[in-house]
């Protein structure tokens, strides 16, 4: 990973266009490509970004980020602070508490209650950038990305937002689509979901474990 803290403005062409005026702000590279802007504040959530796979040109004051959707990120860095790099290893992954991994096996068994006539392909189907809980064949052929929650948030829709774009570089998963699957799904989160393309399913975990489908619930 490459850290740059920087004074820098950022523009953003693409689905839309986006300016941020100059500021310090740190710049995140991970190993896979991907490229973040960061504000001191703000939680986790980056001011801007661009996923992998892209290309990054360095040039001595500004850096372009460009993917093959030929969305543009460009980057005039004014004044470099710091810039370090550290090798992080090999990420483990995220652990599931025992609700997730429970609902997890629970929907691995029954795929149908997500959607009729889904089937499993995979559990913890592997990506570059962590596992997806399980990755299914829906019964128009799609492949489904499925994301697994004891409570969905945004961070989970930009979660599966990020494992969609790995597994959309496989052209053998096409047509790809996502759920997001949790026992409560916050509002913001379904509108985000939505806009993704994404569809939100709420489970009742203690009903699940012995109940029929009728709870649950498609958004």
């Amino acid at each position: 990973m490459r850290l740059v803290i920087a004074r820098c403005s950022v523009d953003y062409r693409g689905r839309l266009t986006a300016h941020l005026p100059p500021a310090t702000r740190l710049i995140m590279v991970k190993a896979d490509g991907c490229v973040s802007i960061h504000a001191d504040g703000g939680a986790y959530k980056p001011l801007n970004w661009m996923n992998a796979p892209n290309t990054l040109v360095e040039e001595e004051d500004r850096w372009v980020v460009t993917n093959p959707k030929r969305e543009e990120l460009t980057i005039r860095i004014e004044e470099v602070l710091s810039d370090s790099r550290f090798d992080l290893g090999q990420d483990p992954g995220l652990e599931k508490d025992g609700v997730e991994a429970h609902l997890q096996e629970l929907l691995a068994a029954k795929p149908e209650l997500l959607e009729e006539g889904m089937v499993v392909v995979r559990r913890e189907y592997p990506t570059d950038i962590g596992p997806v809980d399980l990755l299914c064949r829906a019964a128009d052929g799609d492949t489904v990305a499925v994301e697994i929650k004891r409570k969905g948030e945004m961070d989970g829709v930009e979660q599966l937002t990020r494992y969609l774009d790995r597994l959309g570089n496989d052209s053998r998963l096409h047509p790809l689509r996502g759920v997001l699957a949790a026992t409560i799904i916050a509002p913001q989160a379904k509108v985000l979901a939505a806009a993704r393309g994404i569809a939100c399913v709420e489970v009742d975990y203690e009903q699940l474990r012995g109940a029929p489908s009728k709870h649950l619930r498609l958004f």
